[in-house]
């Protein structure tokens, strides 16, 4: 484990593609998530870019999921107590407006900090998830996150 990649946490999303990415990761040692590396490794273009987060469609969402949005704090942090009180307001700037402009109904906003043993989450970079489902098809799976 680097000190920014959690490779066991891995394990849940097979595919040729994000295992590639993930060794590039640990090859190269570095944060994926920081601004100076993040389009190095995710391909998918920024929806948002405020002063202090930006938004981006996770490049392997969760299946079942409509919208899957990768929240990103610019600065590496770890922990909720490092968010300034500007960044919690434009967080929900951003968020408020993205689910206005693509009329999304509901959803779900996963915060992922600290200890990835305890997120699920591969990356130690404090970020967040705005998921929703294709919630008007009857017949769609229920989108499962991996919490721990």
């Amino acid at each position: 484990m680097s000190d920014f990649v959690n490779f066991e946490n891995t394990t849940h999303r097979p595919g040729k593609v994000y295992g590639k990415v993930i060794d590039d990761i640990k090859k190269d040692g570095v944060c994926p998530f920081c601004p100076e590396n993040l389009l190095k490794y995710h391909k998918n273009p920024i929806l948002k870019d405020g002063a202090y987060w930006l938004l981006t469609n996770n490049m392997y969402p969760y299946e079942a999921a409509k919208y899957h949005v990768l929240i990103i704090h610019k600065k590496h942090i770890e922990s909720m107590a490092e968010i300034s009180s500007e960044a919690w307001a434009e967080v929900k700037v951003l968020t408020e407006a993205f689910a206005k402009e693509n009329n999304i109904p509901g959803g779900t906003f996963i915060m992922r900090f600290g200890d990835t043993r305890y997120t699920g989450a591969t990356v130690r970079h404090l970020h967040a998830g705005f998921v929703s489902p294709y919630g008007e098809d009857k017949n769609c799976k229920p989108i499962i996150a991996r919490i721990g």
